[in-house]
């Protein structure tokens, strides 16, 4: 199945037209040719961006950061496996156990 996609400045234009219209989310979208849950999504990041989001909503920087951050922890835990596996081949050759 093909899923669109859409330029930014059109998703900015998009929730700009929602926020000056006057409309809802679903009439805009009707208007637009484009999915409601597309738009619905869109808006509720940029409103989450300008801090008028639902309470604990992550903004996109934070919803960055909370990836590089799993990325970073993902990639120790692997090097913490290795020096593990390293540091038990290490004591048992020098213990002589196998």
């Amino acid at each position: 199945m093909y899923t669109k996609r859409y330029t930014e400045e059109f998703k900015r234009d998009a929730i700009a037209f929602v926020d000056s219209s006057g409309k809802t989310v679903a009439a805009v979208a009707r208007e637009l040719g484009i999915s409601s849950e597309s738009l619905r999504g869109w808006y509720r990041k940029a409103k989450a961006d300008r801090g008028e989001g639902t309470p604990g909503e992550l903004t996109s920087a934070e919803r960055e950061e909370l990836k590089r951050l799993r990325r970073e922890n993902r990639e120790q835990q692997q090097t913490i496996e290795i020096l593990k596996k390293v540091s038990m081949g290490a004591l048992r050759a020098r213990t002589g156990a196998r």
